[in-house]
């Protein structure tokens, strides 16, 4: 089993970093990790996409620009760490989706309907926000991805909010967030082995 960490935290000591690292803790499974913000993830233009399209349309799926796609299709299980930012989230998460959609690799089409080829079951969001969530475009933007697009049936969303707010409790916020991180594995343990179903 393996789990992809997809890191689009920004800053040195983020809280949201530090809330997935406890659900990776936890998670106790070989995490292999891309931080968005030492890869150079550029977006799309008309020449890289055409590109692309002809490397699957040939199989020629080794190439650096499928390899997102590819790593992200072969993964049991996704973890999304994400701040929430302009109801979403970081530019550099679009962008690293936008390298991960890829027709042949991560879906597929069947009479003009999206088909998932990934192979993970579950896909986690975490995320934290310095004022209260009003609308979190960002997970349920994810969250449709992963069902309509990916076949990743399964979606949890974790998070910290009012962070920054006036006379805010920042450790007892995340440590309450900890909590229903703890009590979401309490509820998922197997019965025997003390493994997550």
């Amino acid at each position: 089993m393996s789990t992809l960490f997809v890191n689009a935290c920004v800053r040195d000591g983020s809280r949201t970093e530090e809330l997935a690292g406890f659900f990776l803790d936890r998670w106790k499974d070989e995490v292999r990790e891309v931080n968005l913000q030492r890869e150079n993830i550029q977006p799309l233009n008309g020449l890289t996409l055409t590109l692309r399209d002809r490397l699957v349309e040939e199989r020629m799926e080794d190439h650096p620009l499928t390899r997102y796609a590819r790593d992200f299709a072969r993964a049991d299980t996704v973890v999304i760490a994400a701040p929430y930012w302009d109801l979403s989230f970081p530019s550099s998460l679009k962008v690293y989706l936008e390298a991960v959609s890829v027709c042949g690799v991560t879906f597929r089409y069947e009479n003009g309907v999206p088909k998932g080829l990934c192979r993970a079951e579950r896909l986690f969001y975490v995320t934290t926000s310095g004022g209260p969530v009003v609308r979190d475009f960002g997970y349920s933007y994810v969250r449709e991805l992963a069902v309509s697009f990916y076949g990743i049936r399964r979606t949890e969303r974790f998070c910290a909010e009012g962070l920054d707010m006036s006379g805010a409790d920042v450790e007892g916020i995340l440590a309450g967030a900890k909590g229903e991180i703890e009590r979401w594995f309490e509820r998922n343990r197997k019965e025997k082995g003390g493994a997550v179903v």
